[in-house]
Parts: C-alpha cells; structure tokens; sequence
C-alpha cells in the first residue's frame, strides 16, 4: 500500500510532470513571441517617429543604387524630379482599407538621371462592376516634384494571374522587367506631395504609433505557465490527502481544516450565539 508522498514516483505522475513542464514551455514560447511583437512594434514606432516627418532628400542620395534599401530607411521621404510615365500605370488588386476592398495606383516616375521610380499614388475602392475602379485619376503631366516615403517592395505571389494593367503584387523586379527600364528595386515611394495639382486616391496616413496589448499578452502567458505547476501540486496535495486519509496526523490535519471552514462560514449572529452560550456556562 502507498502511503505518504511516495506516489509521486510512480510513472503516471512523471507522465503528469512532464505535461506540465511542456505545457509550461509552449506557454514561456508564446510569452516570448509576444515580447518579440512588442519589440517590433517599439521600433516601427521609434522608425516612424525619426524618419515620417524628416525633411526629403534626393532619392538617389538615400538609395545609392537601384536595389539598395534597409528597414531603417522606411518612411524616409525622398525628394523626385522628373515625370510620370502615365502609359506604364498599373493597379495593384486586393487592396482592403478599413474593410472595404479596393486597388492602389502604382506610376512610374522617370527622374532626371533617366532612373524609374515607383510611386504609389493612392487607394481607390472597386466600381459598380466590383472588378476594377470606376475612375482612375490620372498623374500629373510634364515635369513635377514630387516627395514620397520609401517602402520595401514585396514578394512576388508565384503565377497567380491578373487582369491587363494590374498586379497581385508590389513585386518590384517584375514592374523593372515590364518597363524594361533601369527601375529601383529595393523600394518604392508612398506620395507624400505633388508640386502640381492632381487627382489621386485615398493617399496612407501616418502609421499609429501603439505598442498593442503584446505586453500584457507576454504576462498572461507566463501566469499560465506557472499555473501549471501550481495546478500539480494541488492535485499532489489531494491525491495525498485521499491515500492518507487513515493516518491519525492527517486527519487531525483534515479536522482543523473543517474547523476553519466552519467558522469562515459562520455569520456574525452565530458567533455572537456562541459567546453568549459558553458565558451561560
């Protein structure tokens, strides 16, 4: 017969340990992915704040060469000289903005040096026929100044297949390979300004700056990580009291916890009860 604490050798509570140290590891990792998002979101916030409103510089001064880009840079607002190339303009599909779907306009800008430049121009949202905008504005014609905010170009999404004159994508290599033109490919411009008037779309605001609840996600994550422990040794500590019930010690144990439940239960009338009853004695 077991008695004492040596149940806790046998292999179903090593099976019940060893659930609890995983289960307390997967939620450690998920505590630790969560100070990683903050992390991000702490820089993002800190590169928003350092490059959003920064004064523009020439393109080719903050990108020396065409595929050049590093995180860093993002937002960075870079000054263009030049003109648009309105016939290369193309839609990018599957664009959502606060829940409505829609499309961004992508214009080539060819600058002074004879460099391509992509900028995107705005967000529309789909026409009547829910395939493509109803109107798209035009960019402006002849040489403009234009200031833009660098973004990184995006992966290509393999040999999902378009309409004639839009994109699935922001893959920049492959608007380089269809302008057939020395085109940046490491990153692209969000219009910021236009030295000529012009219409666009719904032009990006200025990124949020919020940690999000990642924090407080991080400690809920490592409670429940030591709940798990603290949930073994409760059902330890009942699993011997079961097995212990005929030992003399444990059941005066088990009294003077009755005794103390009793009384957290009693009300102030009852206690009074008790006093008068014992002076009666």
């Amino acid at each position: 017969m077991i008695t004492g604490w040596q149940f806790l050798l046998s292999r179903r509570w090593a099976g019940f340990l060893a659930l609890t140290i995983v289960f307390a590891l997967v939620c450690v990792g998920l505590g630790e992915w969560q100070l990683q998002r903050r992390a991000d979101a702490v820089t993002e916030n800190n590169r928003v704040s350092a490059n959003y409103n920064a004064s523009p510089i020439a393109v080719a001064d903050l990108l020396p060469s065409l595929d050049s880009f590093e995180e860093s840079q993002k937002w960075r607002p870079v000054l263009l000289t030049g003109h648009y190339l309105p016939q290369d303009q193309v839609l990018v599909r599957n664009r959502p903005l606060n829940g409505q779907p829609g499309f961004e306009i992508l214009a080539p800008f060819r600058l002074s040096d004879g460099t391509v430049f992509i900028v995107d121009r705005g967000w529309l949202t789909t026409g009547q026929l829910q395939d493509r905008p109803d109107v798209v504005p035009s960019a402006p014609q002849g040489e403009v100044s234009v200031i833009a905010r660098v973004k990184a170009g995006e992966p290509s999404l393999g040999t999902r297949t378009t309409n004639p004159g839009e994109v699935s994508t922001i893959e920049l290599p492959l608007l380089a390979e269809r302008l057939g033109a020395p085109t940046y490919t490491g990153a692209y411009g969000v219009l910021a300004s236009e030295s000529e008037t012009a219409g666009t779309g719904t032009l990006e605001p200025e990124p949020p700056q919020d940690e999000g609840p990642h924090l407080s996600y991080a400690f809920q994550w490592f409670v429940f990580a030591l709940f798990g422990f603290f949930a073994l040794g409760y059902a330890a500590r009942q699993e011997f009291r079961s097995l212990n019930a005929d030992d003399p010690d444990e059941q005066e144990r088990a009294e003077a916890r009755e005794k103390k439940r009793l009384a957290k239960g009693k009300k102030d009338s009852d206690v009074e009860d008790e006093i008068l009853d014992a002076a009666k004695k």
